[in-house]
Formats: C-alpha cells, structure tokens, sequence
C-alpha cells in the first residue's frame, strides 16, 4: 500500500475512530485575525445602508445577495477607498503577526506595542533625571 492510510491509522489506541475535529490542532485564541478584503470592507458599509432602507428585511441571504450584486457593479475608481482601507488593515495584520510570532518564539516577553527604541528611551530619560535629583 502506498501512502494509503489503513483502518488502524484512523483509530486511536482505544479502538475508537477519530474524527476530523479530533485531528485538528486547537486554535490559538491570542492569534491576530485575518485582515477583510475590500470586499468585506465594502459589505461593512454595505450592510448599515441596506439595514437603513429596509429595516424589516430579516434575510442574511438578501442581504449578501445585494451586496455582491453592487460590488460587481461598482467601478474601479468607487471601489479604491475600500481597497485601501483593506490594505491598510493587512499591514497592521502583519505588524501584529510578527509580534505575535515573536512573541511565540520567546523573542518579546514585555506585552506592550512599543517598540525597543521608544523603551530604550524612556530608560535614557529616566536616568537622566536620577542624575539631576543627586
């Protein structure tokens, strides 16, 4: 058999048969979500809109329908503000998976968003003053 899976790779040691959820890593509840498309930028919007003009509608379905329905007929040029609102929002994605990543790695142990040099220069700033005190 090659690279075929028998029945007794698809139990665990109990006999019992796993599932896929079983396989499946936990997810990592600190880990940075994933940035939106301009799409879905655009459906943020989209959404408060469409709830204003018909409050009575219930339908997430319509909703949606309506919404690519617009995207689609949307020209470049009214489409480029949501664009760069999603790219905005992946750069700060992978600002925080670097951090993240480093801090997984052990490289950061300190939870704050600054960085080493505006650290660095609180520490200068406050020796600078114990110098004057003395």
């Amino acid at each position: 058999m090659k690279g075929g899976k028998t029945k007794a790779d698809s139990k665990s040691k109990l006999g019992v048969k796993m599932t896929k959820k079983d396989k499946k890593a936990a997810k990592d509840p600190n880990k940075p979500k994933r940035p939106p498309s301009a799409f879905f930028v655009f459906m943020e919007d989209f959404r408060k809109q469409y709830k204003e003009k018909h409050p009575s509608n219930k339908s997430v379905a319509a909703v949606g329908k309506a919404g690519g329905d617009r995207w689609k007929s949307l020209s470049e040029e009214e489409k480029a503000p949501y664009v760069a609102e999603a790219g905005k929002r992946k750069e700060a994605y992978e600002r925080n998976m670097e951090a993240y990543n480093r801090k997984l790695a052990g490289g950061a142990d300190d939870d704050s968003d600054k960085s080493k040099s505006e650290v660095n220069d609180e520490d200068e700033e406050g020796s600078v003053e114990e110098e004057d005190d003395d």
